[in-house]
């Protein structure tokens, strides 16, 4: 990893070493995670809510790790020891010296809906011509975005790094890590709602990616949202679905519309739309993200990995343009949407009944209201109850969309649905 040596990461973290450094090696990985330790690494302990990784630090040296960033160094321990005040201040830091090291192209992501596939599509896209990093998974927070950007290496020619948030200040934080050369915004919908308020909020908070941009850097935004149409930024592209690309293929309006976004970065980095469509129909779901699981009686849209009223209700229009019968929803709660949160699962109920879905399964607390909107929907009063009750439901020949937001387990409803 490009300058990463004991001397610059003590110097970028702030860190005391204690033990002798033996070389100015260059540290083959950054991880918080013992299990990924490789052979010259550098281990960064942290604290989390049930494991401390400080205990793990005798078991790194021993697999060679290079040295080892901590709050408390073993009086005993087997190698250098980085010591510092905070080990999440200290990820961030290291993580802000290595991406000055880097010369690869940056885009950034988020969006209140459609991150992680927008993400992974823009990846595949982008992978028809260039070596691509992107974000593993949903590592887009102040802990993810450091991860991910110690994730790559000199050879990667672009990294696609999703970015999440749900507070105020959070995405100018991230920018200022990250300093996007693109920036792509994929919706302004109503979520973390508690502490962004309203849409107007989130359009504030989410623009904040502007700011770690440089004065060349381009914005790509959805120009069917309309807090996004507001935008004035120089150097502004707009995206939807009548920009001369064919995508067909994938499922699902909201699903499009993020292909889209993804052919427009594609499109200013130079993929012609042959590729970008080749990138496109390679493109895999993942789990928990809009993926439908093909089952002996039945489908499932398993879209259970998040939820807010906006990502709802273009699930709901997913299932209905998908299916043209067999419409069954099984809705969660969706938290932090303050205040609204009951008109906001009203309106979710609402709005299935009056696109076709035929049967609603509400669950949670919350989704009483969801219930109620709908009119002749079931109710259950936990997740757990509801996936006691699916061996008895007749479901053959059904078409069944299941989200809620992370908190309701709802991945509980899809294992018992697929296996």
């Amino acid at each position: 990893m490009k300058a990463l040596t004991i001397e610059n990461i003590c110097r970028a973290c702030g860190g005391e070493l204690i033990g002798k450094a033996a070389d100015d090696r260059e540290a083959s990985c950054v991880v918080i995670d013992s299990r990924k330790m490789e052979p010259g690494g550098v281990f960064i302990a942290t604290k989390g809510g049930n494991v401390d990784g400080h205990s793990f630090i005798p078991q790194v040296f021993e697999k060679g790790a290079l040295a080892v960033v901590c709050e408390n160094a073993p009086a005993d321990a087997a190698g250098p020891c980085i010591v510092v005040r905070d080990s999440f201040k200290a990820l961030t830091a290291i993580a802000a010296f290595y991406r000055k090291q880097l010369s690869c192209r940056f885009i950034g992501i988020t969006g209140s809906v459609g991150k992680t596939s927008t993400k992974e599509m823009t990846a595949a896209v982008l992978g028809q011509k260039y070596k691509v990093l992107s974000t593993e998974g949903n590592y887009n927070n102040e802990i993810g975005v450091p991860l991910t950007i110690l994730r790559i290496r000199d050879d990667d020619e672009c990294a696609v790094v999703e970015m999440g948030i749900n507070h105020f200040g959070e995405m100018s934080r991230l920018t200022a890590l990250v300093k996007p050369d693109i920036a792509l915004i994929t919706t302004i919908g109503e979520c973390h709602l508690e502490a962004l308020h309203d849409r107007d909020g989130v359009l504030k908070a989410k623009t904040e990616i502007f700011e770690g941009m440089s004065d060349d850097g381009i914005a790509v935004l959805n120009g069917e949202d309309d807090k996004l149409r507001t935008v004035s930024r120089k150097g502004t592209v707009f995206y939807s679905l009548d920009d001369g690309l064919d995508t067909s293929f994938i499922p699902g309006r909201h699903m499009q519309l993020n292909a889209h976004g993804a052919a427009a970065v594609g499109r200013l980095l130079g993929v012609d739309d042959d590729k970008i469509t080749e990138g496109l129909k390679s493109f895999q779901t993942m789990s928990g993200r809009g993926s439908i699981v093909k089952c002996p009686d039945y489908n499932v849209i398993d879209d259970c990995y998040n939820a807010n009223p906006t990502s709802v209700k273009a699930s709901i229009d997913m299932l209905c343009e998908t299916f043209a019968s067999g419409r069954v929803a099984i809705l969660g709660d969706m938290f932090e949407l303050g205040e609204n949160e009951a008109a906001f699962h009203a309106s979710v109920g609402a709005y299935a009944k009056e696109k076709g879905v035929e049967e609603l399964i509400a669950v949670g607390a919350l989704s009483k209201d969801m219930a109620e909107a709908f009119g002749d929907a079931r109710y259950y009063e936990s997740t757990d109850a509801l996936v006691a009750a699916l061996s008895g439901m007749d479901l053959k020949g059904k078409n069944i969309l299941v989200k809620a937001s992370h908190g309701m387990h709802f991945e509980k409803v899809v294992e018992a649905l697929t296996r």
